[in-house]
């Protein structure tokens, strides 16, 4: 079911294509005034739950069974992306993404997700959860980055990017394509 003994997995929130292909326009405007080695595929976005690493088949599906299991009766919930930011060094970051609102429901879920991963046995990232859509990563500005630029180019200002959160998906990663991420199990939360 789960192939490459190397591969990288991870849980994380599906973003539906249409909201998918509004941030990649969002990208395009925003390429040229904040110079960012590397642009991420529209198809890699996504909100990460849980980062899992490389793991062996029985692990990974213990850990699938387990946050299939404690979701299972999640419903679906609305999520607003409304902020830019970064990760990394203050005037050269690593990571620039846009990121939704504080919101319960994502919280919860993810803490669902999280915990199901470490009862399989992975041990997880315990930096508290920053709920964010990686754009973009290492800065390449021939000047410093400045925080105020985000304020400056933020095309959330009039109102933030609305989506329904529908999905939580186990993704492989492949570093030696494009896009790099590969659905491997869904796991659809329940509609009204």
């Amino acid at each position: 079911m789960y192939k490459q003994l190397n591969a990288h997995f991870f849980f994380a929130m599906k973003l539906p294509v249409e909201t998918k292909k509004k941030l990649k326009e969002y990208c395009g405007n925003l390429s040229p005034k904040l110079p960012f080695s590397r642009w991420v595929h529209q198809d890699d976005y996504h909100i990460t739950l849980a980062f899992l690493g490389s793991a062996p088949q029985e692990k990974l599906q213990k850990a699938a069974k387990l946050a299939a299991d404690s979701i299972r009766h999640e419903k679906r919930f609305p999520l607003h992306i409304c902020k830019l930011g970064v990760f990394g060094k203050q005037d050269a970051p690593r990571i620039f993404w846009c990121g939704t609102e504080q919101d319960k429901h994502l919280q919860d879920l993810r803490s669902k997700v999280y915990s199901a991963c470490q009862e399989a046995g992975f041990e997880l990232e315990t930096r508290p959860f920053k709920p964010h859509i990686t754009m973009a990563r290492k800065w390449a500005g021939t000047f410093p980055f400045q925080e105020n630029m985000l304020d400056a180019y933020s095309p959330f200002k009039e109102e933030p990017l609305k989506f329904e959160a529908s999905e939580v998906v186990l993704y492989q990663t492949h570093l030696d394509k494009t896009p790099k991420y590969e659905s491997i199990a869904i796991f659809p939360l329940v509609g009204e």
